[in-house]
């Protein structure tokens, strides 16, 4: 043998232990004693108990969110910490710095609008007891910030004189399709600000993305209060526990213009398993590079539009929240999702007076009716962050076609449910390390048994839901067709294979794979495996679809049905091995099983069914690392 190529072994052999049939029959309806059960059985990395006090017993709300009224603190009940009220944090030199001209805003992003309900509407939004300082906040504005602006307030942070153990660090994450530089900020106490650094610190990480879509502003203006009140305010002290990567705007050409989409007219949020964009492959290296044990996606909702033609109705809630659903999603993680994160979150909120309920919309076509809560797919960041063994959060404020109408209380929605999912991390972090510990594991251990989940639908229900009357402003229930992700219906199951075989030409999908950061291993010396093959036996042709419609920015996928077929296969040296014993072996089977919309395959980055099989014994081949 060639002394460059060695026999590699395959992630997670060395760890990864087997977990019993009876073990995965287990759910959460037992509490502490199934923890316990389960640490015995796997004999792995042990899991935190799970609270058992009963609910109406438990603490309802966290510390509450900055509060100020006419420019003093107000005082909040005994017990409760309150955050100063927010201003540029040592910032006279920012506003001197000459600012180059900005591109002129389409008029989203603009001056007053006219209503788009009435007067009594509007009165049940009032504005928070706090004014929020940014640059694109002033009560003269016209604009939201600007990415430069954006760009100045984090370097103010990051050149801010040392205070204590924090240390900050801006990043440059990459690059818009039209140049603009997508930047964030990291915070941390660790001894550096390398990845490595905050991986030895023993502390997790919270990455937190804003403005994926253009016209969604507040989530923006959300994280640059965050990320001043983490440098030098009353969220500072969180970092004795966590590290945090703020990136306030993903999507800088879109938000220049006010648009949804990136410059080329995608849907960046429907690119995380595709990874086209250069976006959201600058969200992606930011996930692996930082590995966080939460994601938190910052977005706005459509306010009247489809919602007053379909119901002559107003959108009530002040914000809709949702984690990960989609196919093969840990449950350990859809527990600390709800229970750590959700539940907390939802009492913070109703704490300041802010409604809130889960997630939903509906789609463009005004005859159909249902109402859908967030999507199944795997395409999103909510759910491919939540594939890469993370609690993925999906937080969203009524925003979409009422311009710079209620920016405040958005804005203030905003930094009260990502400071409820700061103050989770930092009191769970312990138990969040010890579970994504054991689910990293057991991801591994999958890998040559049982099934997988290739597709999974949402369950059609019904259920009653709150609107405002548009004249009125008075609640209105209306009974609506609800499609519940958060329970999964299987419709399309396969046995788990043990990896999946390439070909030597798949180049482009091995580079998103990798980009997805999945372990992709080349052969070495050609040999032969027991695997199984795809038979095509239908097709058609069509556009990636999503709840709402058409996806923005599809060149059009191909939809097979497949049968398998059972056979030795011949793997040629420069052929290449993507292992399902790994921690993120869920997303390979997402990119890989060809007969979805989302795959490899559908997408067209895989041209032919023969260049892919299912490997379903562990092979007996040398393989080399890929770069």
């Amino acid at each position: 043998m060639h002394p460059s190529l060695r026999r590699t072994p395959l992630a997670g052999t060395d760890t990864a232990r087997p977990i019993t049939a009876s073990l995965r029959a287990m759910r959460w309806a037992t509490s502490a004693t199934l923890a316990a059960l389960l640490l015995t059985a796997c004999g792995s990395t042990p899991l935190p108990p799970w609270p058992s006090t009963p609910a109406a017993q438990r603490p309802t709300a966290p510390a509450p969110l900055p509060r100020t009224q006419q420019g003093t603190v107000v005082p909040a009940p005994l017990g409760q910490q309150q955050l100063a009220p927010q201003q540029p944090p040592q910032r006279a030199t920012v506003v001197s710095t000459p600012l180059p001209p900005a591109a002129p805003l389409v008029v989203q992003n603009e001056g007053p609008m006219a209503p788009p309900y009435s007067a009594a509407v509007a009165a049940r939004f009032p504005n928070p007891p706090i004014s929020y300082n940014t640059p694109g906040l002033g009560q003269d504005r016209r604009a939201f910030t600007t990415n430069a602006e954006l760009g100045q307030w984090l370097r103010s942070l990051a050149d801010a004189a040392p205070r204590g153990a924090t240390r900050t660090k801006l990043l440059n994450i990459g690059t818009s399709q039209r140049g603009e530089p997508i930047q964030g900020l990291l915070l941390t106490r660790a001894a550096g600000t390398d990845p490595a650094s905050l991986d030895n610190s023993g502390r997790p990480t919270v990455v937190l993305i804003g403005q994926q879509h253009g016209d969604e502003p507040a989530g923006s203006e959300a994280l640059l209060v965050i990320s001043s009140e983490l440098a030098q305010g009353l969220l500072e002290p969180l970092l004795d526990r966590i590290n945090v990567v703020v990136v306030p705007r993903a999507n800088p050409d879109g938000a220049e213009v006010g648009t949804r989409v990136t410059a080329n007219g995608t849907d960046m949020n429907r690119d995380h398993l595709l990874l086209n964009t250069p976006e959201a492959r600058a969200l992606a290296r930011v996930i692996n590079d930082y590995r966080p044990i939460l994601v938190v996606d910052a977005h706005e909702y459509t306010v009247v539009g489809r919602y007053l033609q379909k119901f002559n109705a107003i959108q009530r809630y002040d914000a809709l929240l949702q984690y990960t659903t989609t196919a093969n999603y840990p449950e350990f993680l859809t527990k600390a999702s709800q229970e750590w994160y959700h539940q907390p979150m939802v009492a913070a909120l109703k704490a300041q007076g802010i409604a809130s309920d889960w997630y939903y919309t509906t789609s463009t076509n005004l005859e159909d009716k249902r109402i859908s809560m967030g999507g199944t797919q795997p395409d999103t960041g909510r759910n491919v962050h939540g594939l890469k063994n993370t609690v993925s959060l999906l937080i969203e404020t009524r925003g979409v076609g009422i311009g710079r109408m209620h920016i405040q209380r958005r804005v203030h929605s905003q930094v009260t449910a990502i400071s409820s999912a700061l103050r989770s991390t930092a009191e769970r972090a312990a138990n969040l390390e010890q579970v994504r510990s054991f689910v990293t594991r057991d991801v591994s251990a999958q890998a040559c048994r049982d099934q997988v989940v290739v597709e999974a639908a949402a369950t059609p229900t019904q259920r009653d839901l709150d609107f405002l009357d548009p004249e009125t402003g008075a609640d209105r229930t209306i009974r609506v067709d609800w499609n519940s992700s958060l329970t999964l219906r299987t419709t399309k199951s396969r046995a788990r294979p043990c990896g999946y075989w390439l070909a030597a030409g798949s180049t482009a999908a091995v580079e998103r794979l990798r980009l997805l950061g999945l372990q992709v291993m080349r052969v070495a010396e050609p040999g032969a495996m027991l695997a199984e093959t795809y038979r095509e036996t239908a097709r058609e042709t069509g556009d990636r679809q999503d709840v709402i419609g058409t996806i923005a920015g599809g060149t059009g996928i191909v939809r097979v049905q497949v049968s398998t077929v059972r056979s030795a296969v011949d793997a040629p040296a420069g052929s290449f091995y993507v292992p399902l014993n790994q921690p993120r072996a869920n997303l390979a089977v997402a990119a890989l099983e060809p007969d979805t919309q989302n795959s490899y395959f559908a997408n067209r980055m895989i041209e032919d069914l023969g260049q892919l099989a299912r490997v379903m014994a562990t092979p007996a081949l040398v393989f080399e690392e890929t770069e």
